[in-house]
């Protein structure tokens, strides 16, 4: 069936002339951005593998799985700071970003919870909300979702770097009690910002469920049920 002139593709004008304007296409999933977040994923089994050597006495594994982490995480910076800037936004890269970057802390706290280094309440606390915290944020994309709030990107610092100090084998560098105290400060402090940030992203979910556009929707088609069926019960 052949459209009207009121049906046609919507023009844009420039000095007088009508422009058709394109259809935007969305980016494909086969980008840079992602490649980066699927190399970190795959980082994660080799960090483990040099982490994990020797339980972790080794000062040459040590530094190597301390170099593979840092690494990782600088994929993490780039392929958002990407996505972002080239337009290569993707609901694979949604999914698959967060699963990567859960994967790698994961392997690194348990990693050094099966070592001795770090507790393993320490590593529960934390992965509870890691994980909890991803899952939803899955549950909240049908109401919209909610964006990474600064104290996301301050915990994630924190993270970084209390797990970093934490990889390197201290005991080899000059005056390790200096770094014992750096190491424990930081991750201390990132577990604080940690579960801070967890419940405050919750409360923030539980808002978003009653007062999105698709919740508001849900309860106005529950009202107007209601209302039809008294007005029913009525005319009886």
């Amino acid at each position: 069936m052949t459209e009207g002139p009121d049906r046609a593709a919507p023009q844009a004008r420039t000095g007088g002339r009508a422009r058709p304007m394109l259809p935007v296409t969305p980016p494909s999933a086969w980008n840079i951005a992602n490649y980066l977040t699927v190399v970190r994923l795959l980082l994660v089994p080799v960090f483990g593998w040099l982490l994990l050597v020797d339980d972790g006495a080794d000062p040459a594994y040590r530094w190597a799985a301390f170099g593979v982490f840092a690494v990782a995480m600088l994929t993490d910076r780039i392929d958002g700071d990407i996505a972002r800037s080239r337009g290569l936004v993707t609901d694979v890269g949604k999914v698959i970003d967060p699963i990567a970057d859960k994967a790698l802390v994961s392997m690194a706290l348990i990693g050094l919870s099966l070592i001795g280094e770090v507790p393993w309440w320490i590593t529960a606390v934390v992965l509870l909300r890691e994980w909890g915290v991803t899952a939803v944020r899955f549950w909240g994309i049908r109401h919209g979702g909610m964006a990474a709030g600064r104290g996301g990107k301050v915990k994630t610092l924190l993270q970084t770097l209390g797990i970093g100090f934490f990889l390197m084998p201290r005991w080899t560098l000059p005056q390790p009690q200096v770094w014992d105290a750096v190491a424990w400060v930081c991750l201390g402090a990132a577990v604080v910002v940690t579960v801070v940030t967890g419940i405050d992203y919750l409360v923030q979910a539980l808002r978003l469920r009653r007062t999105s556009e698709r919740a508001q929707a849900k309860r106005a088609a529950r009202a107007a049920e209601r209302a039809a069926a008294r007005e029913r019960r009525s005319t009886r």
